[in-house]
Parts: C-alpha cells; sequence; structure tokens
C-alpha cells in the first residue's frame, strides 16, 4: 500500500510544490475545488454502498 507510508515530510513537500505551482493566490481555489470533488466522492460511494445493501429497495411492484 503506496499510500499509507507518506509521512509528514512528503506532506510538506507536496504543499511547498503545490505553492510553487498554484501561487499563493490559486491554491485557495485550487484546495476548495479539491475538498468538494472529496465530498462529492464520499457522497456518491456511501450511495452506491446503500443501493448495494439493499438491491431490492425501489424495485417492488
Amino acid at each position: 500500500m503506496l499510500f499509507g507510508r507518506i509521512g509528514w515530510v512528503e506532506l510538506v513537500l507536496v504543499l511547498v510544490l503545490a505553492l510553487i505551482i498554484f501561487g499563493p493566490g490559486k491554491l485557495p481555489e485550487v484546495a476548495r475545488a479539491l475538498g468538494k470533488s472529496l465530498g462529492e466522492f464520499k457522497k456518491a460511494t456511501k450511495e452506491g454502498t446503500e443501493d448495494r445493501e439493499d438491491p431490492d429497495k425501489g424495485a417492488r411492484c
């Protein structure tokens, strides 16, 4: 598992690179968009698992 081994040094390096690439003015905008995307992804996966748990939920005649 690759992502389980990311330490604080690597995280700081990624944040510094993001700051260099996007700049201080654009970085909050990028972080906001990333947060919204992750929230929508979590919501979609939660809805998907709920549908899978009860497949006959809306299929009754």
